[in-house]
């Protein structure tokens, strides 16, 4: 009989990468409320124009990688490729400006993108993120990529080197344009056919290709750092210094112009140190002033970013950071049938204060008890055989230094309690 496997581009998080999973989401939540975000939960699917609006129909995205299908009703519907968005959808069909600005919103959750798959590349993938909507000022600009690299700094993912720019507003890019264009009219035979698509539809998506024919086209060709408007170079002068005073080191990078429609100005990127290029990139993101309108709601600026789980943990385990397994705390042992009651008080009261705690089930013998207690890696076996059940007493286990002691279960509670640096 045929055994069933995940589907191509998605795959089973087991322990103790799903610990990692979880103890990064709890790290993120809480240096994310700590800077006055809250959060926010959207549906995993949307209306199909949503992401044709707020992305841009020529991104390769839109393009190429989205789940799409009709439903019952024949309502085009896709699965989210990416968060910023739906919260954006979700901040006009509630109107939230009503509370007042700036709206701030952290969101986590699954991400699909039919891509080719590869290290570090799913078609199921997960995200968190935060987005701060309602004000326009290059100082909120640079707290927002400043809380990136903080929670990249906290989850120890190595080395991580921070890429800015400025893509400008609509009148900058004007006037780029035709002078970008030019450029690459004598070195449309270098460029990909992908990137020479992009030349006719929108031009500047080819500083965005990773192939290197494309990049070695690109090579000493005029940047749209160089015709900033003057408020435009003003305001990434602002973001500079803020980054600067904030003590956040970057590195400048003209060509970045990060994947969707939606961005303006300031645009950022965290690039790994201990990945290979093609998986370097930690997440990123920018300004999107415009996207709010586009999706029929008031005139409201914004600026956030989108972070790659599964790439955080790749990181972490490059450069070898990652943390270990969760062990427990303590596993009872019932020595007998008899004793199993009182063992499991034992793992009630322990849960209840706290400590990670498992019960050591079915009739074995003792060594197979001590074993079974190791493989889960236990700080401490609490014993439970005749005696402790006639005294409600239990004897405490150390498993790393064999020393053992009997003692009440509130004494035993308070001994396990005073290891937390070893749990």
């Amino acid at each position: 009989m045929a055994t069933f496997q995940p589907p191509r581009g998605t795959n089973d998080l087991l322990p103790p990468a799903s610990e990692r999973f979880d103890a990064l989401r709890v790290l993120a939540t809480d240096l994310f409320e700590r800077a006055g975000f809250r959060r926010i939960i959207t549906p995993m699917f949307e209306d199909t124009a949503l992401f044709h609006r707020g992305i841009g129909e020529s991104s390769e995205v839109v393009r190429k990688e989205t789940y799409t299908f009709l439903d019952r009703s024949d309502n085009s519907l896709t699965l989210r490729p990416e968060g910023t968005a739906p919260v954006m959808r979700a901040i006009v069909s509630n109107h939230l400006w009503d509370e007042g600005t700036p709206i701030k919103l952290h969101y986590e959750g699954a991400m699909f993108r039919y891509e080719r798959p590869q290290k570090g590349r799913v078609r199921q993938h997960h995200q968190l993120g935060v987005e701060a909507v309602g004000v326009e000022d290059a100082i909120l600009d640079a707290d927002i990529v400043a809380l990136g690299w903080s929670l990249l700094q906290a989850a120890d993912v190595g080395g991580v080197t921070l890429l800015v720019n400025s893509m400008g507003c609509a009148t900058c890019r004007a006037a780029y344009l035709p002078v970008f264009v030019a450029a690459m009219q004598g070195r449309v035979a270098q460029l990909s056919k992908d990137s020479q698509r992009r030349l006719v539809e929108n031009p500047l998506r080819i500083w965005d290709s990773k192939d290197a024919g494309d990049i070695a086209a690109l090579e000493g060709v005029p940047t749209l750092a160089d015709a900033l408007c003057e408020a435009c170079a003003a305001h990434f002068t602002q973001v500079r210094d803020a980054l600067t005073a904030w003590e956040i080191p970057f590195t400048l990078r003209p060509g970045l112009v990060r994947g969707f429609d939606y961005y303006t100005r300031t645009t950022f990127e965290y690039a790994s140190e201990t990945l290979d290029a093609a998986q370097n990139a930690l997440g990123g993101g920018g300004r999107y002033d415009g996207l709010v309108e586009s999706i029929g709601g008031p005139a409201l600026p914004g600026i956030g970013f989108g972070l790659g789980i599964e790439r955080i943990l790749l990181a972490q385990e490059a450069a070898e950071t990652a943390r270990p397994a969760r062990a427990l705390d303590v596993v009872a042992i019932p020595v007998r049938a008899e004793d199993v009651s009182h063992a499991m008080r034992i793992v009630r009261a322990a849960r209840a204060a706290g400590l990670r705690s498992d019960l050591s089930y079915g009739e074995r013998a003792m060594k197979a008890h001590m074993r079974h207690a190791n493989r889960l890696g236990a700080r401490f076996a609490a014993i439970c055989g005749e005696q402790e059940t006639s005294t409600g007493a239990v004897t405490v286990r150390d498993l790393s230094s064999g020393e053992q002691t009997e003692c009440s279960i509130e004494d035993a509670i308070t001994r396990m309690r005073a290891h937390p640096e070893e749990r």
